[in-house]
């Protein structure tokens, strides 16, 4: 086959190589084949020293033409795909081979998830649930809490301060240092009988430790009515413990002092480790009981502040930290660990 016979057959082949070219990555191929340096056509020209000299011109005139049909070929064809419509598989078409997408599943935060659980124990027990303000007065977070003012967490060392001086006839401003006072705001509003718990944050100017953070959570809770007892405070708290630690928990009463209530109490459980033995336990440190809360009945100067009649009204109160809670709930011995953020601990909720 002469030379001319090979041009004649590269063109028809090349025409339709193109032609079913069906992306720009075939025709970059296609393109490099045939044009390149070191393409077809490239040695058609090698192939012209063995022509007699009168053929040269006229097989030089037809490798040019067929680079140029290749050349206009392969634009026309970018043109047709770029004007294309994208393919598009069938609804609903998946491709078995390819690796599975594992899907990240969200969880609440510990802390969260934990006072969703101490709130609905309160709540199935005829707890209502009540919020307030996390800037408080003092009158609300202290006076009306019958914390004189000498006390020492009217100090500025444990108190978040907002202003230095009164702002109303109520006092400064400050972070509240617990959630009672929305239990005085309760009270101010609405008469006997109440029964309601306080979730929220709290803010102490404490220095961050495994036990200490400026900023925890509480749940406060309050019941007042007529004929109200040490028993009912005593039967509350039995229910609660059992319910969120299990039936097998112990607690006992140690007495304690509360500004705010009277008689006032600790309340401590059976170590949740150890089962309460105290065996070389380090949560307990061997003495087989846990601090868990305070409370005790509420203070009749409390209810003078808001102008209930302690004559005719008892009440009781109590109040939990509720990292505390979570911490024993699932043997976490850093409380900064809620707080860090950190993947690892947080998944494992």
């Amino acid at each position: 086959m002469n030379l001319f016979d090979q041009l004649d057959t590269t063109e028809n082949q090349a025409l339709e190589e193109i032609s079913r070219a069906t992306g720009p990555e075939i025709l970059q191929q296609l393109e490099t084949n045939y044009l390149s340096r070191k393409g077809i056509l490239r040695g058609f020209f090698g192939q012209m020293a063995a022509l007699p000299d009168e053929q040269k011109p006229q097989a030089g005139e037809a490798i040019n033409r067929l680079k140029k049909v290749i050349e206009e070929k392969i634009t026309e064809q970018r043109k047709i795909l770029a004007a294309a419509p994208q393919t598009r598989l069938p609804e609903g078409f998946f491709d078995i081979s390819l690796p599975g997408f594992e899907k990240v599943t969200g969880s609440f935060h510990p802390v969260y998830r934990t006072m969703q659980e101490l709130s609905a124990i309160f709540v199935r027990l005829g707890f209502n649930i009540a919020y307030g303000p996390e800037i408080e007065t003092e009158f609300y977070n202290f006076t009306a809490l019958n914390i004189p003012l000498d006390h020492p967490s009217r100090d500025a060392f444990d108190t978040f301060y907002l202003s230095d001086s009164s702002v109303s006839n109520t006092g400064r401003l400050l972070l509240r240092s617990h959630t009672s006072p929305v239990q005085v705001r309760i009270m101010e509003k609405t008469k006997p009988p109440l029964q309601v718990i306080v979730p929220g944050k709290v803010f102490r100017p404490d220095t961050p430790g495994p036990s200490r953070f400026p900023m925890f959570h509480q749940i406060e809770g309050l019941m007042v009515d007529e004929n109200v007892s040490f028993a009912n405070l005593k039967g509350i708290l039995s229910l609660f413990i059992r319910e969120f630690f299990g039936s097998e928990t112990r607690m006992r009463f140690r007495p304690s002092f509360f500004p705010f209530t009277e008689p006032s109490a600790e309340v401590d459980i059976s170590c949740v480790i150890c089962g309460g033995t105290g065996d070389r336990c380090p949560v307990c440190r061997g003495e087989g009981w846990l601090e868990i809360l305070g409370a005790g009945m509420v203070h009749p100067k409390v209810f003078e502040a808001v102008n209930y009649d302690s004559e005719k009204y008892t009440g009781f109160a109590f109040g939990l930290g509720v990292e505390r809670m979570a911490m024993l709930k699932y043997s976490i011995n850093d409380i900064r660990l809620f707080t860090e953020n950190h993947l690892k601990f947080l998944e494992q909720f």
